[in-house]
């Protein structure tokens, strides 16, 4: 439940950042700024206990995510908290296909079933905006969810030999590297406040993750699944309280949707391994 409360309010600060600069200067900050945080725990345990096994697929990594990143980032200032976190809610959906179709994963009935109720969930969200202004910007939220997928799918390929911790700081010196270029074509000037906001970023991304990673740690994952509903309410209210956005009867039915088809999976997932 901290980790997504952390989470959604990082969003809320890095879409708040989105208004006023640049969002690939956004992007390439808040990932500075991520591994600024992480460097005094660089420092105590040595550089050498950093350095990966395989750098090319850390890059390859980073170069997959940075390109989800720009679409998330292109889309954030246009559509509202609830439905990035609702269109958010398809990404196990598309790590499960993918699994399937690259890692040779088996599908069984209940992921196609579950994939296809989260689809439907997805259209629900999406479909009444297509008419709207920000309809184009909706699908490119929506684009961005696979390509994170092809992201994590990568990430689970790495931690056969690579530690967690060594990924993280990867992916920040990484997604930072590729993201600078596209930062300074349109650098702005910052304020004081601003880089206090962007320091705030880093500690808050650091410490989703620490949260996500510890309630993994004392709860079974599927156990944790059901509290993803919470997401969403976070992200309703910080959006209505900070950018007056409302969300729509579609975001929260279609939200609830997705959600469900994932925790009904992660939990037929669950009782599958404990049978075993």
């Amino acid at each position: 439940m901290a980790a997504g409360l952390t989470f959604v309010m990082l969003n809320t600060l890095m879409r708040a950042l989105s208004l006023r600069l640049d969002v690939f200067q956004v992007q390439f900050l808040r990932y500075l700024f991520g591994l600024l945080v992480m460097l005094p725990l660089v420092a105590r345990s040595g550089i050498a206990a950093y350095r990966p096994r395989n750098i090319g697929g850390q890059f390859i990594r980073g170069a997959v995510h940075t390109v989800g990143l720009c679409l998330w980032f292109t889309a954030i200032p246009h559509i509202t908290l609830a439905d990035t976190t609702a269109i958010g809610f398809t990404g196990p959906i598309f790590i499960m296909i993918g699994a399937a179709w690259l890692l040779g994963e088996r599908m069984r009935w209940e992921r196609w079933v579950a994939a296809l109720i989260g689809l439907t969930g997805v259209l629900i969200v999406v479909a009444p905006k297509l008419a709207g202004s920000g309809g184009l910007y909706t699908l490119i939220m929506l684009a961005s969810s696979p390509v994170f997928a092809a992201s994590f799918l990568i990430t689970k390929g790495l931690t056969r030999y690579e530690r967690a911790s060594v990924i993280v700081v990867w992916q920040s010196i990484s997604v930072a590297a590729f993201s600078l270029p596209l930062a300074l074509l349109a650098w702005q000037p910052l304020t004081l406040g601003e880089w206090f906001a962007f320091l705030l970023c880093g500690l808050l991304g650091s410490l989703g993750h620490y949260f996500l990673a510890r309630s993994f740690t004392v709860a079974d994952i599927s156990a944790t699944q059901s509290v993803k509903f919470l997401d969403l309410v976070w992200a309703s209210l910080l959006g209505w309280l900070v950018f007056a956005d409302t969300p729509s009867r579609s975001t929260l039915i279609g939200g609830v949707v997705i959600s469900a088809s994932t925790l009904w999976i992660a939990r037929r997932e669950a009782r599958r391994a404990t049978a075993r």
